[in-house]
């Protein structure tokens, strides 16, 4: 289990870990964004290990968002970590430590897919885990939540024209439509994109 949110083993104790790895469980503090940040240096670190012949796509892996329990200090919603997780094709559960939530499905479902990848020969099976959207779609939801403005999350320049904007935000409307998007976090993506739009045609004549 890769721990973000804990105080990790050393890396000389983790090595001994990668190899022949079946399944990994990354587990997260909702309420610590770092943790959550770390979870591409774990993966990359995981990647390293298994070196060359290594192959991360027959890994079964489960991100485990931790503490949601913990409300009032919330800090990665959960589209936020489930967009990490189902755009890299991995499980995604919502769990508390302290009262159990989620806890008993999440393993139930990560025993069930590491038998299924044993079935298969150790591959992991296509259908474990269906995305139903693309990484243009998860990339644009990540670049707008992380936008420091309306240029920013439109991707134009400051100083844009009228058909400038229009143009960047059709092509965003269209990507991220809550009708034709199932990308965790799309519909209020879509939604920031149309205010985007709206605050910046105030201010252009």
């Amino acid at each position: 289990v890769a721990d973000a949110s804990a105080l990790p083993l050393s890396p000389q104790v983790r090595n001994e870990f990668y190899k022949d790895t079946q399944g990994v469980i990354l587990v997260y503090d909702v309420g610590q964004k770092e943790s959550f940040d770390a979870l591409d240096a774990w993966l990359a670190e995981m990647k390293q290990e298994l070196g060359p012949h290594g192959n991360m796509e027959n890994v079964v892996f489960v991100v485990c968002a931790n503490k949601i329990d913990c409300t009032k200090h919330r800090s990665v919603d959960e589209s936020e970590g489930r967009l990490w997780a189902e755009s890299r094709g991995f499980l995604y559960f919502e769990t508390s430590a302290q009262t159990g939530e989620g806890i008993n499905e999440m393993f139930q479902t990560f025993y069930s897919a590491i038998v299924d990848l044993c079935d298969n020969g150790g591959k992991r099976p296509p259908s474990s885990v269906g995305v139903g959207f693309t990484k243009e779609q998860a990339d644009a939801i990540r670049r707008i939540r992380n936008s420091k403005d309306s240029w920013d999350m439109l991707g134009v320049k400051p100083g844009a024209t009228r058909d400038e904007v229009n143009k960047a935000y059709r092509k965003l409307a269209v990507l991220l439509h809550p009708d034709k998007c199932v990308a965790p976090g799309s519909e209020d993506a879509f939604k920031a994109v149309v205010n985007a739009r709206t605050a910046l045609l105030k201010n252009i004549k």
